[in-house]
């Protein structure tokens, strides 16, 4: 449900008012976000964009370039277009896919009532009626088919036929949802056929085949339950995808499945971890997938078996602390990739293939990094309370001194299964909390993937349990250090880390002086009646409120956050999005409600026109500057350093 996605949405160029030797708010806002657009037809060059935000205007552009992929210099590029190859032409250059909302289903009152055209009413009668941070109004994305010749569109087809259904699936699905067979004879898609409370209790997608030909679509996966996502063939025609298997579990094991003369063959169900994605080689003997594990997110290969009966090889080929986050394509023995870490924003890479080995291609930020301070990024293995070693990341300020003191923050990580890995985030930006002069402990704690199945999959229907004794096991070993001001503490997370403060506020036992959470859950039997995807709920608390299971009592009792608030005494700030409807509004109200009426130092700040996110420009800057407000004036206890 509260999955870690990272944007691509920038800021403003670089001036000389950015000289300095530290992070701030406004330089980490500065910097440009790297995307890449691909590699061009001949091999020789990466075509990439790059954008940045103007905070003063509050708008973003964007510029285009390419550099060649053995390195060099990068050269603006007015138009992208036709410079790499387009996915949604047929291999055979005869067609094209489009996406086009089409309007399905009457929602508003003028639907109903033709003559009542300026009514503003919205009407439904079954389940998702909303879906992230959009109130559905009937319109559905579509799959178009054109003719395409001397790179005009032609009529399209629509491939649903009207259905009710979304290509690409909402609300992240993107063109990795569709894909053309090699010999241009059918269209991939991914869709959940499934409408109102069905789609709303259920991860059920399947991977559609539509017939160019026949005009028929054959359902693929029909016997898998759960979600099976990101369809892609090899040159050769051979056909993998992504399963995961447990019904109404969004964050069960995803695994690698290969078409093998329609047997299915699970690649990498012997392996104890979980794929984010996967490309295939361009010889089709193997396949390149990264992963997170061990508090990071490397590459792995794993070569293509002949036949059901043989197990693949399967080997981790990057190693480091940073974040491989995505393969963009390959030439030869060289990959090009998109590379993070906790003192970088994204920036792409070359990996060589055979040796592991990365280098720099792009280099939009290193003038900006050369003039500030670097944090210390340190890896710590810290026993939890039930007898296991717990991977823990702690992050100094760059003139950290051990002979001083320093105020610490606690670190909630979202998801909750979400991986807290070397990521590099414009908002929860360790680099910048680490300027600011704190230390940031950030535990792997129970449910983050990359340190075997069994730890991501023990959080469920133990929100409140085995995890928390983890991020206490965490601040209580950092404390120990002498270094580490215990009169200095804090707590901050978002979604599910929200959700941990509001939690932690009530169990602590004094030890942190001061709370952030950001559209957390706090009261779960309103988030079970306001929240739009139920299969969230329905497996991680055990179902329903008025469900009588074991699970559901003690999530609904013991784990509610709500059910702790008489414990409450210390500071607390709330952020909240009006449009999150995965984490609605009423959460942070309930919660700034009970903090105020217990006479508790408390802030509400309310974002009308964001969502579980913080997007806009000068609405970042705003949370910036007021989270490190509260901090200044709840744990450090000093004048305002902005």
């Amino acid at each position: 449900m509260f999955r870690i996605i990272f944007l691509a949405f920038i800021c403003i160029s670089v001036s000389p008012t950015f000289a300095q030797d530290e992070m701030t708010p406004e330089l980490l806002w500065s910097l440009g976000r790297v995307s890449a657009v691909g590699i061009t037809h001949d091999g020789q060059e990466v075509v990439y964009r790059v954008t940045h935000y103007d905070i003063k205007e509050n708008s973003r552009s964007s510029k285009n370039y390419r550099i060649p992929i053995t390195g060099g210099a990068a050269i603006e590029v007015e138009d992208t277009e036709g410079m790499v190859p387009d996915k949604n032409v047929s291999p055979d250059g005869r067609f094209i896919l489009t996406v086009k909302d089409v309007k399905i289903e009457k929602v508003a009152g003028s639907d109903f009532h033709p003559d009542l055209d300026k009514s503003n009413v919205q009407i439904y009668d079954k389940l998702m009626y909303r879906h992230w941070d959009t109130w559905e109004d009937g319109a559905f994305s579509h799959l178009f088919v054109h003719p395409f010749q001397n790179n005009e569109k032609g009529d399209g087809a629509d491939i649903m036929d009207g259905e009710p259904y979304n290509c690409p699936t909402k609300p992240f699905g993107g063109d990795e949802d569709y894909t053309w067979s090699p010999d241009s004879k059918r269209v991939l898609y991914v869709t959940k056929k499934s409408t109102g409370k069905e789609y709303a209790t259920s991860t059920n997608s399947d991977i559609y085949a539509f017939d160019l030909a026949t005009k028929k679509t054959t359902n693929l996966t029909a016997d898998n339950p759960g979600y099976d996502t990101q369809p892609a063939f090899s040159k050769d025609g051979k056909l993998a995808w992504l399963r995961m298997v447990t019904p109404g579990y969004e964050a069960d094991k995803n695994d690698i499945i290969l078409d093998l003369d329609e047997t299915y063959v699970n690649l990498t169900g012997h392996w104890d971890g979980t794929v984010n994605g996967f490309r295939w080689s361009n010889d089709g003997k193997t396949i390149y997938f990264n992963a997170p594990v061990d508090g990071t997110i490397q590459i792995f290969e794993l070569e293509v078996p002949s036949n059901k009966d043989q197990q693949p090889e399967l080997h981790q080929l990057t190693r480091g602390q940073f974040d491989v986050r995505s393969m963009v394509g390959q030439v030869g023995n060289t990959m090009v990739v998109s590379r993070t870490d906790m003192n970088h924003a994204a920036e792409l890479y070359t990996l060589d293939l055979s040796t592991g080995d990365l280098s720099q291609l792009t280099h939009v930020n290193d003038e900006i990094y050369r003039g500030i301070g670097t944090s210390k990024v340190e890896k710590r293995m810290i026993p939890t309370t039930d007898g296991k070693e717990m991977l823990t990341w702690v992050i100094y300020p760059p003139d950290f001194d051990p002979t001083k003191k320093y105020p610490t923050l606690l670190y909630c990580q979202g998801g909750p299964q979400g991986a807290l890995s070397q990521f590099y985030s414009f908002r929860w930006n360790f680099q910048l909390m680490a300027a600011h002069g704190y230390i940031v402990v950030a535990p792997n704690r129970r449910g983050m993937p990359g340190h075997g199945v069994e730890w991501n999959a023990q959080i469920s229907g133990d929100w409140g349990g085995q995890n928390m004794q983890d991020y206490l096991s965490a601040i209580d070993a950092l404390a120990e250090e002498p270094f580490v001001d215990n009169d200095r503490l804090g707590c901050v997370g978002a979604s599910y880390g929200g959700y941990s403060a509001y939690y932690l506020a009530g169990v602590h036992q004094g030890r942190f002086k001061s709370f952030i959470a950001h559209d957390g859950v706090f009261n779960f039997e309103s988030m079970y009646g306001t929240t739009e995807e139920i299969f969230f709920p329905n497996y991680e608390l055990g179902g329903a409120y008025w469900e009588n299971n074991a699970t559901a009592r003690k999530s609904y009792s013991y784990f509610n956050p709500i059910e702790k608030v008489s414990e409450w005494d210390t500071p607390i700030l709330i952020f909240q999005g009006g449009k999150d409807y995965r984490v609605p509004l009423g959460q942070s109200l309930e919660a700034f409600q009970a903090a105020q009426l217990r006479g508790i130092k408390s802030k509400l700040i309310h974002f009308p026109e964001e969502n579980h996110w913080v997007l806009s420009a000068q609405n970042a800057l705003v949370w910036q500057r007021e989270f490190y407000k509260w901090l200044n004036e709840t744990v450090v206890k000093t004048p305002n350093r902005s």
